[in-house]
């Protein structure tokens, strides 16, 4: 990281570290899946092709991840379950719950086609997510059980529902006739009027799907010559079981207790309330902006595997510009956004109320959206490359406090971008001459900005200053007016549209030219303007 005078706005980040000995649950749960699922026309009550999709997403999760041991998901809700000793991102919440959602939003996108093949995918999915801590086995025990109850019931309720609006019944009606019913009740009514026994549904419907890691023994030749040994490997599989929190279920997969720990005795009627106790959430500053950054998890290998250019792909920022502008879109309070490389920042106005303020579901929803985004577009940016495998993105929350901090901020993004791309294209010029890695780097180490000017001019003929802006200043995605003017030239109307441009953001011009990007709400004037 590129050291400057702008550094101290690192000062206002804040440590989230999930304390040992809580075991960490990631939940993901669909945002706007009702609109998602209308739109894309899946089955009513329940999809079976779009479970799988969730099920061989959330299986890739635990193939990707070594220290997520359990997976328990159904409808658009997946949970995700880390061995007990977990030290993954040093158990930041903001960095694990981002990873998460957004490799699992990724995964949803490119696996599409496979359970989709004949239905194009309409409408971005994304999703939000969550850390519930649980302080001991008892408390994971009672939340697994709790989930599986919650897929039962609302299983039990949709078929119930969508049967009776498939009989005739309006939505209204099948409402009202519902409203009050019990467990029973709903049997009776598949039974006696739809002649569906409701315990022999497909059990995935009725009990949701549970993934989890176990240990096999196999027996590997390893020389010709040397006999046979046998070595354990870890397997994920895919089981569906009436009661997941039980001490059966768990005691059938030892690796489970010997990750996570034991269940002492059954569990049953947890509340909704009791579990709200357990689930984290970070409620952000009121009257401060918000910003939401986000970076690329392992791009240097992405770049690599996908064969990008070096120093700078165009079309990849692009694509990263794209999906930024795609973000602003979708979220009305997101008022700015700073991209370069690997990595985007986005503003929200001082006096959002986006979620709550909910730090968790503010940056999950961010993540993950602007991951759909890049998958989806990937394509429009690269026709002829194919997508070798997902890529995902972390994020985290900051709050700054005044006008002149949140300046500042994006200045030492700017001034990262300068010194970042001046280094990087010395680096992969000397590279390309013919100096290995090692050489490039003990050339350019120590030298300042004026000696690696003069190196690009004396050994290549380039003028730093004359390549393209996009690489020397980074991306501003921002909403301006855009004027209709007639053939006389007279304005007939404007319109408010998103744009992408390259200007300094480090001086006074731009801001000034754009003063309504960070103007301020009093909390005294909003206060007085909601009475």
């Amino acid at each position: 990281m590129a050291n400057s005078k702008y550094e101290y706005v690192k000062s206002f980040e804040s440590e989230d570290e999930v304390m040992y000995p809580n075991l960490i649950v990631v939940r993901i749960d669909g945002r706007n899946f009702a609109r998602f699922s209308e739109v894309n026309e899946f089955k009513k009550p329940n999809d079976e092709r779009a479970l799988n999709l969730m099920n061989s997403c959330a299986t890739s999760v635990l193939e990707k991840y070594p220290d997520i041991i359990l997976a328990y998901g159904f409808s658009d809700e997946y949970s995700f379950i880390f061995k007990k000793e977990t030290k993954f991102y040093q158990r930041r919440a903001s960095k694990i719950l981002s990873l998460i959602v957004s490799f699992f939003t990724s995964l949803y996108v490119a696996k599409w086609n496979e359970f989709f093949p004949h239905a194009e995918m309409r409408f971005t999915p994304s999703f939000k997510s969550r850390i519930i801590c649980c302080p001991s086995m008892g408390v994971l025990q009672a939340y697994l059980a709790w989930r599986q109850r919650e897929c039962h019931s609302k299983n039990q309720y949709n078929t119930c529902f969508w049967m009776l609006v498939k009989s005739g019944k309006s939505e209204t009606e099948a409402y009202n006739i519902l409203k009050g019913t019990q467990k029973q009740e709903k049997n009776e009514i598949l039974f006696q009027q739809f002649g569906v026994n409701y315990k022999n549904l497909p059990s995935m419907y009725r009990q949701g799907s549970c993934i989890l890691k176990t240990e096999v023994d196999e027996t590997v030749k390893i020389h010709d010559k040397e006999s046979p040994v046998r070595r354990s490997r870890k397997m994920v599989k895919t089981v569906h079981s009436e009661n997941i929190a039980s001490r059966s279920f768990w005691n059938d997969y030892s690796y489970l207790c010997k990750e996570l720990g034991c269940f002492e005795q059954n569990v049953n009627n947890i509340k909704h309330e009791y579990m709200k106790l357990f689930q984290s959430e970070n409620m952000l500053l009121p009257f401060t902006w918000i910003v939401i950054r986000i970076d690329g998890s392992h791009f240097h290998r992405f770049s690599e595997v996908q064969g990008f250019e070096k120093p700078n792909d165009e079309q990849a920022l692009k694509l990263m510009n794209a999906s930024a502008v795609a973000v602003l879109e979708e979220f009305n309070d997101i008022v700015f956004a700073y991209g370069v490389s690997d990595e985007y920042s986005f503003v929200l106005k001082k006096n959002s109320q986006l979620f709550q303020r909910r730090a968790s579901e503010i940056v999950s929803a961010v993540v993950s959206f602007f991951s759909s985004t890049y998958v989806i577009k990937w394509k429009e940016f690269f026709p002829e490359k194919e997508l070798k495998y997902p890529p995902n993105f972390d994020g985290r929350a900051v709050c700054y406090p005044s006008y002149e901090i949140i300046r500042d901020y994006f200045a030492w993004r700017q001034v990262d971008c300068h010194i970042n791309n001046q280094y990087n294209t010395c680096f992969w010029m000397l590279v390309k001459s013919g100096k290995s890695t090692r050489e490039a780097q003990s050339l350019l180490k120590g030298t300042q900005a004026p000696e690696k000017n003069q190196m690009l001019s004396q050994l290549f003929g380039i003028d730093y200053n004359t390549l393209p802006v996009i690489f020397r200043n980074g991306s501003s995605v921002f909403w301006d007016k855009e004027m209709m003017v007639t053939d006389n030239g007279v304005i007939a109307k404007s319109h408010k549209k998103v744009v992408v441009d390259h200007p300094n953001i480090i001086e006074d011009d731009f801001w000034g030219a754009h003063p309504l990007i960070l103007e301020t709400t009093s909390p005294r004037s909003l206060s007085l303007s909601l009475t």
